[in-house]
């Protein structure tokens, strides 16, 4: 890490680089044999569930059904280096706070809870009844409306759904999730538009389709297994439009490491056929300039009496609002959609050229979409594009945001939310016999304001590196310190335990791949998939010490020293058998988990009843919407921008995965050995004065106070004119914790207006 290199890479997405970092992974965690092993259960019938991303578990699955980023989080998880209390006794807090997040993470699995000791400034060991007393203590003692009771998404629909039940029973809706800072413009967005909060497609809809199209979803570093999918279309000669910022491998070229002659040969699949670099925020424009130019072949056609290019009979019968957005499609100029998008009229046309002659199209996007301050109006006009041309409840169509955290989506779906209108209160009083709070509660960004203001005064995390995952770090930070209360169930060590308050508690928690040994026996539990799909999982190596629990004991134990009893609730006997909490969980659902137990290892998942799969729409209107967005910006409110302004995304590299970073080289970027980069335009540099290799800050250009990250590496990169890019969470102290979607209050990372300023800080990793 102390010189790091930057040269390009010519390879694509897979192949033999792909190879050559998972045997590294295994090397380095220790468990080249066992863990090798373990991956040959991942995403398998009876196996378990990949603790990375949410994408779909084919009923039919391959040899080896798991990615290099599904195989790294294994080989981190399982990893056979232990954290115990020998390794807290040796270190302060005070020192680890200097440590970064990979060397963190890197000193293995936590074995024994542990507590804060504010006289030594270390964690020391404690009894789980201890812990679990104390917490109840606290908690007993606060206000509810205080309390966050936080969810990252990895958290199964069993434990899920005991956690949401919790904090209801204790008194609030304060259940902000990981869903608050990436898709949750998708769950307002489509929503409003399509009458269901998800996406719409299947596994099975990617063999139907003929043509798919990307927004801002860079599936190479993110969701490698649906690289399978994408090079099955491309051998049917479907096409793929992709538009996204960055030029990224895995939308390029790809070798399918799974095949001998591929690997063999090195031959490469090219993904995308039209790749369109459309600048920060701009895929509103974008996707206007398609529809006015859709919307503009049809009346030729109707002039001339050829084939109408809309599918009116679905616009009529399925969908409302038609008028007034073929009015504001047709109002927008071509020289205003060309500057807002940045490109051309004639790439927009070209797109939608081939997006006319399709039969069944798959929209796919991600946090590229909905990382705005009008994120949701973005997602809403994808959905106008799709509406167009009625690929909405059609086989081989439809709307397919891809989700991060495994079970991000499931845990929503079970009753992770701060609204209250999105969960089944009343069911819950006549099941549990007690009063569910009817108020709002406190989304992520409405967390952190609450943290700032002092309202709130203890923090319950289940999963995830919440401080570190948050914007305007450096400010939280300083504020989370004066917190009553701070627990953290975790696998391992990061950055949030360190940031702790008056009294903090590390859980340590079973995972996901572990054998999880109740009562009645060895456990399984399940997840949602991002298609909409219920998947068992059973783990299938031994727990990493006998000090750890799984996550439905601790929420277990944790609610039963906070709680009044309640004759409805054995929470003991949930835990013996979590086949308990699924039929719990179905008599709160009845529709969406119809005999979940029976069915939990079906071949290719239960599939969620979804409406708008049937072209029913669950909406205000009772059909389809179209929405009109309000601009063509999708980040218009920010200060304005100076002359010396550019608009910084940031993103993920091939080696991490959310904030758990997994190493310091991205290799499909061409970075070795660091993650302090700055990615920017060649012409951009020449225009500012800059140079490649020169070390540099970076400030935020907004006036209510100085944000600045320092000593970043420049690299030149084919990224658009007036944009940088940079990796999370290393950057998230530039984004202002009021820069958010203006409906869902999703942080707008993904254009945040910076100023590049020379510096004299050396470059590290």
């Amino acid at each position: 890490m102390a010189h790091p290199k930057i040269e390009p890479y010519d390879g694509p997405a897979g192949g033999w680089g792909s190879a050559q970092s998972l045997t590294e992974i295994l090397l380095r965690e220790e468990i080249p044999v066992s863990g090798a092993a373990l991956l040959m259960k991942q995403n398998k019938p009876d196996g378990f569930m990949c603790v990375s991303c949410a994408w779909a578990k084919p009923a039919k699955a391959l040899t080896f059904e798991y990615c290099e980023n599904g195989a790294k989080a294994t080989a981190w998880e399982q990893t056979a280096k232990r954290c115990g209390p020998d390794f807290f006794a040796e270190h302060t807090v005070t020192e680890l706070l200097g440590w970064t997040d990979y060397a963190l993470e890197e000193q293995g699995r936590l074995t024994h809870p542990l507590r804060y000791d504010a006289t030594s400034d270390r964690y020391v060991p404690v009894s789980w009844e201890e812990a679990t007393a104390a917490i109840g203590r606290e908690l007993r003692a606060l206000e509810p409306k205080s309390v966050v009771f936080y969810a990252s998404g990895r958290a199964s629909l069993e434990t899920s759904y005991m956690y949401g039940l919790f904090a209801r029973m204790y008194g609030n809706n304060n259940l902000p999730d990981s869903s608050n800072m990436c898709h949750e413009p998708t769950s307002v967005g489509l929503k409003a538009s399509i009458g269901v909060p998800v996406g719409t497609v299947v596994l099975d809809d990617f063999e139907a389709s003929d043509l798919l199209m990307f927004f801002g979803q860079n599936v190479g570093s993110n969701s490698p297994r649906m690289l399978h999918q994408l090079q099955d279309a491309r051998r049917r000669r479907v096409p793929i439009i992709t538009f996204n910022p960055l030029r990224e491998r895995g939308l390029e070229r790809f070798t399918n490491p799974q095949s001998v002659v591929e690997m063999a040969t090195r031959h490469a699949t090219e993904i995308s056929t039209q790749y369109h670099q459309v600048k920060a925020g701009g895929d509103i424009a974008a996707i206007t300039g398609m529809c006015k130019a859709l919307i503009a072949a049809d009346r030729e056609a109707q002039q001339v009496g050829r084939p109408r290019i809309l599918d009116v009979s679905f616009i009529e019968e399925h969908t409302h609002g038609f008028e007034a957005f073929v009015a504001y499609c047709e109002a927008q100029d071509w020289a205003a959609l060309e500057a807002a998008s940045g490109l051309t009229r004639s790439a927009i046309e070209a797109a939608a050229t081939v997006y006319a002659r399709a039969r069944a199209v798959i929209g796919i996007y991600g946090m590229g979409l909905t990382q705005h301050r009008k994120g949701t109006e973005a997602v809403q006009m994808l959905v106008n594009l799709m509406l167009l041309r009625g690929n909405v409840g059609r086989k081989g169509a439809g709307l397919c945001p891809v989700r991060g955290h495994s079970n991000v989506q499931g845990q929503r779906t079970v009753g992770i939310t701060e609204k209250p209108e999105l969960a089944p209160l009343d069911v819950l009083k006549e099941q549990y016999g007690f009063e569910p709070p009817r108020e709002k509660g406190l989304n992520t960004v409405e967390a952190c304001e609450g943290i700032l203001s002092g309202d709130v005064k203890a923090f319950v995390g289940l999963g995830g590196n919440f401080v570190r995952a948050i914007p305007d770090t450096v400010r939280m930070e300083e504020a989370w310190r004066s917190l009553r209360l701070t627990v953290q169930v975790s696998t391992k060590l990061n950055r949030s335990h360190l940031i702790n308050g008056g009294q903090a508690y590390i859980l340590p928690c079973l995972g996901r791949i572990e054998i999880d040994n109740q009562a009645s026996g060895p456990q399984a539990v399940s997840m949602e998939s991002s298609t909409s799909c219920f998947h068992g999982s059973r783990g299938k190596t031994n727990p990493v010490s006998d000090g750890v629990r799984s996550e439905p004991w601790i929420v277990a134990e944790l609610a039963k020293a906070t709680l009044h009893p309640n004759p409805a609730i054995s929470w003991d006997a949930w835990v013996a058998d979590y086949g308990t909490i699924r039929d719990a969980i179905e008599a709160t659902y009845p529709a969406v988990f119809k005999d979940l137990n029976g069915r939990l290892f079906e071949p290719g998942g239960v599939h969620k009843p979804l409406a708008a799969r049937e072209r029913r729409w669950e909406t205000e209107s009772g059909k389809a919407n179209f929405v009109v967005p309000e601009g063509l910006d999708a980040d218009p409110d920010m200060p304005a921008r100076s002359a010396e302004s550019l608009d910084l995304i940031t993103l993920r590299s091939n080696d991490q995965f959310n904030t758990t970073v997994y190493g310091y080289d991205d290799r499909f970027r061409g970075v070795k050995g660091t993650r302090s980069i700055l990615f920017m335009n060649v012409e951009d540099m020449a225009r500012l004065g800059f140079s490649d290799g020169e070390t540099v800050d970076v400030v935020t250009e907004a006036k209510d106070e100085l944000r600045s990250v320092k000593g970043l590496r420049i690299v030149v990169y084919d990224i658009p004119l007036g944009n940088c890019a940079g990796y999370y969470p290393e950057l998230n102290p530039l984004i202002p914790l009021w820069h958010h979607d203006e409906q869902s209050k999703t942080p707008a990372a993904k254009a945040i207006p910076v100023r590049i300023l020379r510096s004299a800080a050396p470059i590290h990793g």
